[in-house]
């Protein structure tokens, strides 16, 4: 199986992609009115998904063990674009993006993968310290705060809590002490929710989630929509382009609430078939990460499909009203370029570490009459 995965990887992101690209399409239909132009959404999204496959492609080429050397660059690259992101002014009320002549860029995404880079790199030098107190726990989340201190300033609880969750993987799986690892998951939850109480909008999300049917009109009106979305579309959906809901009804059809979309045109049978490329995508990226040939590329590839799988969850989480209302894209279908690329280049890194973990020692057998398998410690 594990031999088969990369490709069965890349059928299930280009599938994603297909119908987040249909979707994307669909929800244009409204863009006229705010663009002057139907076809604006879908044009950007053409332009993001050529060039996040373009360094796709790049990094499934380049050696990953590139980013173990250069982690330093890309970690003080992404702080220093969240710090710009200060200087801009605020966005919906959080200081998140950078504008440039129309276009913008969200540093927050670059974070994420910056912050894997990091993880990867550290607990693949110091594997005997893993489970110490102060290089397998203290240090690594020092540095991890820095980035993490500017996001959560910028008011945006949701990557923060998907870079916590990513750091705890890394960390369970890199072997760092469990006792020190079950108090920062709940002094992470603890402190976002308290952090969410002193936002006056986070607290009234929190409470549209425990009382939805008294915020419908208010803070839980996108939640609302987007269940009826899913209702009314059953099983077979209203068909492609007939849904109803994107026409400024359910606020951000085309970016955090595009699953809805997918439901009420094209059903259930689509929902579900996203949800279970997700799994595959899931699934082969582990098995790809397992089968590394070195504690880095175990620890890296794992930590990328934590973010993606994060991600999918707490976005599918939110639409269905599971979870409490958090704008986050859903990766590979939401239209957002920062996201788009970011979650492909991840992939081309997961690429990479299986040509380097799978047909490297297929080629070193030929040569070598007899191989001695190293398992990676998990």
């Amino acid at each position: 199986m594990h031999r088969k995965s990369a490709h069965i990887l890349f059928l299930a992101v280009l599938g994603l992609l297909a119908i987040g690209a249909v979707i994307i399409y669909s929800t244009g239909a409204y863009a006229y009115d705010s663009h002057g132009d139907s076809f604006f959404f879908i044009k950007k999204h053409a332009f993001w998904l050529g060039l996040g496959l373009l360094l796709c492609i790049g990094a499934a080429l380049i050696d990953y063990h590139f980013w173990q050397r250069t982690w330093m660059i890309w970690f003080a690259l992404a702080l220093f674009g969240l710090a710009v992101c200060f200087l801009v002014p605020a966005r919906n009320g959080s200081h998140r993006w950078i504008m440039f002549h129309g276009w913008s860029a969200q540093p927050s995404e670059f974070a994420k993968i910056a912050t894997v880079f990091f993880l990867a790199y550290w607990f693949s030098r110091y594997e005997k310290e893993s489970s110490q107190i102060w290089r397998g726990f203290l240090i690594p989340l020092a540095v991890v705060g820095l980035l993490s201190s500017l996001i959560v300033t910028e008011v945006d609880l949701g990557t923060t809590a998907l870079i916590g969750a990513t750091t705890f993987v890394v960390m369970f799986i890199a072997g760092s002490n469990l006792a020190l690892l079950g108090a920062l998951s709940l002094g992470g939850i603890a402190g976002l929710v308290f952090l969410a109480i002193q936002i006056p909008e986070r607290l009234g999300r929190m409470l549209a989630f425990l009382h939805p049917e008294l915020a419908k009109d208010g803070a839980g009106l996108q939640q609302f929509q987007a269940l009826i979305a899913f209702g009314s579309g059953g099983i077979s959906g209203f068909g492609l382009g007939n849904g109803r809901e994107k026409l400024l009804y359910l606020p951000y059809a085309h970016t955090d609430f595009i699953f809805p979309i997918v439901g009420e045109e094209l059903g259930m049978r689509f929902t579900l078939l996203v949800v279970f490329l997700f799994v595959v995508v899931i699934l082969c990226g582990l098995a790809i990460a397992l089968h590394a040939k070195d504690r880095f590329g175990l620890l890296l590839g794992s930590g990328i499909v934590s973010l993606i799988a994060w991600q999918a969850a707490i976005n599918i989480g939110v639409v269905t009203s599971l979870l409490p209302n958090k704008g986050m894209p859903l990766p590979f279908i939401s239209y957002g370029g920062s996201n788009l690329i970011v979650a492909l280049f991840a992939v081309g890194v997961l690429l990479n570490i299986y040509r380097q973990g799978v047909l490297e020692p297929v080629a070193a057998k030929k040569q070598i009459p007899m191989r001695v398998r190293v398992t990676p410690r998990i």
